[in-house]
């Protein structure tokens, strides 16, 4: 089990660096803000289940979506897996479907990005069509 461990914070280590080489240091500071968003918002039902938000309003300046859009990632894809890997480490249930909404816009307080989140309400499994 130390050994998968060890094996999985290596990929993750991997997996930022490659991240960073991607994307501007902005995206990075992103995943962190998700991350933060995510853990201070999250809800301690009981010893094994703690529920958090599954909708997160990512707003990027706009030159800052205008240079990850340049590149052709997917960045709300990007952040969605990145947060929940860190759901799934931390053992976090979503209170519905994850989804992260990328959006662009000029009133940013740090200039750069605005994280924030909620319960998306009326979500149904049935909603989703499968493929």
């Amino acid at each position: 089990m130390g050994t998968l461990t060890g094996w999985e914070r290596t990929l993750e280590r991997v997996e930022e660096a490659l991240l960073a080489q991607i994307f501007p240091k902005e995206p990075v500071e992103v995943v962190d803000a998700l991350r933060r968003e995510c853990d201070s918002q999250a809800v301690v039902c009981s010893r094994s289940r703690v529920v958090v938000p599954n909708a997160y309003d990512v707003e990027l300046a706009e030159h800052v979506h205008d240079e990850l859009s340049r590149k052709g990632v997917g960045v709300g894809q990007v952040l969605t897996d990145r947060l929940a890997g860190h759901g799934e480490k931390k053992g976090y249930e979503w209170a519905g479907p994850l989804v992260v909404h990328v959006t662009r816009s000029c009133d940013v307080p740090n200039r750069r990005y605005r994280v924030t989140s909620r319960v998306m309400p009326h979500v149904r499994a049935d909603g989703f069509q499968s493929r």
